[in-house]
């Protein structure tokens, strides 16, 4: 499934709606103290999003109005927010004392990883095999690009996607090379990393 990053004002915007169950853009803007233009706006966008619907609401002979409220998407987008359990779980994993249970845990962790893409990266040539898993990449929701200007070609993270793990335990930067290293069937280093300050990771042939 597509995985979107949502800004913070749209998450606050879809709670916002969420609370008042169904909403009309009059109604929101009084809540939130805004324009219609920009109630408007945002509201379009998270229609083409698919995470709010719209209803068509007659009065009589008069003009219809619209009311507007989340979808099940939308409700879903809501509780998706797992981070902080993230971080905990990776926590206690790392501190399981036998070593021989740990490293099969998390090579289960990696597989499961490599699996959920290795049915699309199949491609004859290292870049072919890039930009199909580039591609899948971007659809579950990561910002990632291929660059071919250079001698050879490499994967670039334009933001981290596990930010907070990889702040507290630089182990999550390795199980992504590893998982890279599987799915494209080449040695590959971690050339920048955002951990290190760099302004992304880009993940190049050794």
């Amino acid at each position: 499934a597509m995985r979107t990053t949502l800004e913070t004002n749209d998450r606050q915007f879809l709670e916002q709606l969420h609370r008042l169950e169904t909403a009309t853009v009059r109604s929101l803007c009084a809540d939130q103290g805004v324009t219609a233009t920009a109630v408007r706006q945002r509201l379009s966008r998270l229609q083409g999003l698919g995470f709010v619907s719209r209803e068509v609401v007659r009065h009589g002979r008069g003009r219809p109005s619209h009311t507007y409220q989340l979808t099940q998407a939308g409700r879903k987008e809501l509780g998706d927010n797992y981070s902080d359990l993230a971080v905990t779980m990776w926590r206690e994993l790392r501190h399981i004392e036998d070593s021989s249970v740990r490293d099969q845990v998390f090579g289960r962790i990696r597989d499961s990883l490599v699996s959920q893409y290795r049915h699309v990266v199949q491609g004859e040539t290292i870049t072919d095999r890039m930009h199909q898993l580039q591609g899948a990449m971007v659809e579950r929701g990561y910002s990632v690009e291929v660059d071919t200007s250079g001698d050879l070609p490499l994967l670039r993270e334009t933001n981290c996607p596990y930010t907070e793990l990889a702040e507290s335990d630089p182990w999550i930067c390795e199980l992504e090379v590893d998982v890279m290293r599987t799915l494209l069937g080449s040695e590959i280093r971690l050339a920048r990393c955002c951990r290190n300050g760099d302004a992304c990771c880009e993940f190049q042939l050794a």
